[in-house]
């Protein structure tokens, strides 16, 4: 008597994949032997696996026909998951493709000198933190002496490793990407990339630019950036008819701004002033101005003041309370959201919070350095949060202590030492310092200074 076994077979493909033969499947869940017995979850992966093979195949097929357009509906778009994108300079610098641009003699290899400095020694930039990383300065308007005055001028003999100049490099069509890339072989940790000046590296075929040419030229430098995951700063001149909008003088065509992720436009109301202003324009940044003033004795550009649009993202409590769950003492975690929801006590339904963190995973990692992921199981969709350890140093400025004024307010003689005790002003002890007559307190704070 023979005995039949009942098999159940995989679910069939839908679509394109529906006629395909089931031969397919005994490679994708391969004969262990009969004394083998797979867990739900082994049969889950092997179905999955199936699943994505089909999918890939039908995919083939209809990206091979002729008027193929690659399209994403929103609920898959929600679905993806970028990672994130920190920023090098706090409030300043990003990752990227960005045009530095200015008058010639502005200061702009000074500044660019400056954050080049700044973030290979990881040192903080006017009171702004920054994430340390290899920097390479292509200063190919300089030479070497001239290099070496200047940043001794500016820095003195605090030196840096993890700085590299070049004072000549091959042209875009003759390899310069080739270059770069045999640079951040050899140094991974590579975060900026600085090229002063643009038109030493573009194709010099004609004086006459097109936006076609001046886009495809930013192009393939931001695609070389954002495969890279640098920085990467083009200084570039202004051109000399004035404008309304100070982005309008970039020289060239609008396809060198169109094609950057964003630009610094750098000016003074005088060539002799002393004082100068950026303004930066950008995708993953705010617009903002900053105003500088050049240190004469170090030719360092200070910070004087800032001005920011009045808006400022709202802080994110959900972010918020997984980074102070996930960090250095506790790793990681993995788990439903349900489970998330629970441990974190958070008022959200779990299928808002895995939209919540599909969408902000990479702010998630930019303020917490907290990766998040998510892969469907047998029992449902599971989430990983884990604290990149091996995240860019940041070093922050040292906090500004403002000192509480005193005036003196009872001396005593003590030899040659002369002793002045402190009374300090406060709103809790000017009644007593003074009753209630603030005049007169004033006045006697005035005569105590000039005594």
């Amino acid at each position: 008597m023979t005995e039949e076994i009942e098999m159940t077979a995989l679910d069939a493909p839908v679509g394109a994949g529906a006629g395909q033969s089931l031969d397919l499947t005994p490679t994708i869940i391969p004969d262990y032997g009969e004394n083998f017995n797979p867990t739900a979850e082994e049969m889950f992966e092997a179905q999955m696996q199936y699943e994505q093979e089909m999918q890939a195949q039908a995919q083939a097929e209809r990206e091979s026909a002729p008027g193929f357009m690659q399209t994403v509906s929103m609920p898959e778009l929600y679905e993806m998951v970028y990672p994130g994108k920190p920023p090098i300079i706090d409030h300043f610098l990003y990752p990227g493709t960005y045009l530095f641009v200015g008058a010639p003699k502005v200061g702009k290899s000074f500044m660019m000198a400056q954050i080049a400095y700044h973030v290979s020694s990881g040192t903080p930039m006017w009171n702004y933190s920054v994430r340390k990383g290899t920097v390479l300065y292509l200063a190919l308007e300089d030479d070497y002496r001239r290099l070496q005055e200047r940043l001794y001028r500016m820095f003195g003999t605090e030196t840096t490793p993890d700085l590299f100049f070049s004072v000549a490099s091959k042209s875009l069509n003759e390899g310069l990407l080739d270059q770069l890339g045999t640079f951040m072989n050899e140094h991974p940790d590579t975060s900026v990339v600085i090229i002063d000046t643009l038109q030493k590296v573009r194709e010099a075929e004609s004086d006459t630019y097109s936006y076609a040419r001046d886009y495809d030229i930013i192009a393939g430098l931001k695609a070389f950036a954002d495969r890279t995951g640098i920085c990467l700063i083009l200084v570039h001149h202004t051109r000399k008819q004035k404008s309304d909008d100070s982005f309008d003088c970039i020289s060239g065509t609008n396809g060198l701004l169109g094609a950057a992720d964003g630009a610094f436009i750098m000016y003074k109301n005088k060539r002799s002033d002393g004082d100068a202003t950026i303004e930066v324009s950008g995708r993953d940044q705010p617009d903002k101005k900053y105003m500088l003033t050049l240190n004469k004795e170090t030719l360092c550009w200070e910070l004087s003041g800032e001005k920011s649009p009045e808006y400022t993202e709202p802080p994110e409590p959900v972010l918020e309370a997984i980074g102070n769950f996930v960090n250095e003492d506790n790793p990681s975690w993995e788990g439903t959201a349900t489970e998330l929801i629970e441990k974190l006590e958070l008022d959200i339904k779990p299928n808002a919070l895995s939209l919540k963190l599909n969408v902000n995973a990479g702010k998630l990692y930019n303020l917490y350095f907290v990766q998040y992921s998510n892969k469907r199981t047998h029992k449902g969709r599971k989430i990983t949060l884990r604290y990149d350890e091996n995240h860019p140093i940041v070093i922050e400025p040292e906090p500004i202590v403002e000192e509480v004024p005193t005036i003196p307010d009872e001396e005593q003689d003590t030899g040659s030492l002369r002793v002045v005790k402190e009374y300090t002003i406060s709103s809790e002890n000017i009644n007593e310092y003074a009753g209630e007559d603030y005049d007169r307190a004033y006045q006697k704070m005035i005569e105590n200074c000039l005594a």
